[in-house]
């Protein structure tokens, strides 16, 4: 975050870290930004001596405003991208991203100086907000793991399937989920899932039932029958 602010032409004073007095990181500052593990935010936010006219904001996803105490401007911008590492982040930070912000109006600006979009969620929502965020990156991330253990047992790199992966990604976003899903389960082929099933380790077995069971699911929803066509 610090290092796409600074490009963008905005000062960025410097970074505070563990073990670091923070009693006086609101003071001459416009905003301070909070990024720390939701765990320990609100202790964080706590030993910072209230400012009147510093925004005080935190980055986290899952958490709402009352974690920052009794600072007078408060708000939250979570930023809808993975930013495993600071040059990915800063990059993708300006890259047109999507930010949910909520609280003081102001908080808004940092989206908007960056170049991105911005959504609100209202504070009782935030937790299930979240754990969509969730299944959209951390979900996917693990499900990668898994095809890259499955596919390894048959001498084949993850790589053969990232196209697979983003072609579907990429059909979820033109045609919606219900009209991408592909595959055995919507074709109501059984036999095949069984087989699946079968073949696998039993270490891998309660990861692909969650995901046959997710894509029976999208199917119902549709109403598809198990040849795949539209219910009357």
């Amino acid at each position: 975050m610090a290092g796409a602010l600074a490009e963008v032409g905005m000062s960025v004073e410097g970074l505070l870290g563990r073990g670091d007095d923070l009693a006086d990181a609101a003071r001459g500052v416009d905003i301070l930004i909070i990024a720390t593990p939701d765990s320990v935010l609100s202790e964080v936010a706590a030993s910072v001596g209230p400012q009147a006219t510093t925004l005080v904001a935190h980055l986290s996803g899952a958490l709402g405003l009352d974690v920052l105490g009794t600072h007078e401007r408060r708000a939250s911008i979570h930023p809808l991208v993975p930013l495993p590492d600071p040059e990915i982040g800063r990059s993708r930070l300006l890259s047109g991203a999507t930010f949910v912000v909520s609280g003081d109006p102001a908080a808004g600006e940092i989206p908007r100086v960056l170049g991105g979009k911005v959504l609100s969620v209202g504070e009782a929502d935030r937790v299930r907000y979240h754990a969509a965020a969730c299944m959209a990156a951390n979900h996917l991330v693990a499900l990668m793991g898994q095809v890259e253990r499955v596919a390894s047992t048959v001498g084949l790199p993850l790589d053969a399937f990232i196209g697979l992966a983003r072609a579907s990604l990429d059909d979820v976003e033109a045609l919606g989920p219900v009209a991408a899903l592909t595959g055995p389960v919507v074709r109501g082929d059984g036999a095949t899932v069984e087989a699946h099933r079968r073949s696998l380790p039993s270490s891998e077995l309660a990861g692909y039932d969650a995901g046959v069971a997710l894509a029976r699911r999208l199917a119902l929803s549709a109403c598809l029958t198990p040849e795949g066509s539209r219910c009357a």
